[in-house]
């Protein structure tokens, strides 16, 4: 059974959508073309995320941007 603790401490993740040029260039150049990024920071309006290879991070808000599309 898992304690209240564990639960909390665990690991969040969305899915993200390149839309714009720049961001396809990310995803595939820096994030491995991985969709899935963790969540590491949380706001009303944002997300901070990291990527599963660990090389690309930023902060983008939950209902995306010119950039990216966020899939929760």
């Amino acid at each position: 059974m898992k304690t209240l603790k564990n639960l909390k401490d665990k690991k969040q993740f969305v899915n993200v959508v390149p839309k714009s040029s720049k961001a396809k260039e990310r995803f595939v150049n820096i994030m491995s073309s991985f969709h899935a990024m963790e969540i590491k920071e949380e706001t009303e309006d944002e997300f901070f995320l990291v990527s599963i290879n660990r090389q690309y991070h930023t902060w983008i808000p939950k209902k995306g941007n010119e950039h990216w599309q966020v899939l929760k």
